[in-house]
């Protein structure tokens, strides 16, 4: 499985749909859509499968950037906190 991305032009900005996998492989390809990507950006993953380390950092500085991340899967959105503690207690 790869990842597959859409891009929908919103009233209010751009919703970004992330399918199947988001690994390392993809992060240029993520950071491309979001870069064209009217302001504010949405990350929807409804449809995203599998996630790695770096798709979870990914996630994170995209959210501390304000670019939102919603219909996350529970184990997704769990890493996510996880990962934030980590790289917190590590400054």
């Amino acid at each position: 499985m790869t990842l597959k991305l859409k891009r929908t032009c919103e009233k209010h900005g751009t919703r970004i749909r992330l399918s199947g996998e988001l690994r390392y492989p993809h992060l240029v390809e993520v950071h491309a859509e979001i870069e064209k990507a009217t302001q504010p950006a949405t990350l929807d993953l409804d449809e995203l499968e599998i996630v790695d380390i770096d798709g979870i950092r990914l996630l994170n500085e995209c959210k501390d950037r304000g670019i939102r991340v919603v219909n996350c899967s529970p184990y997704i959105r769990e890493w996510m906190l996880q990962e934030k503690r980590t790289h917190q207690g590590k400054r």
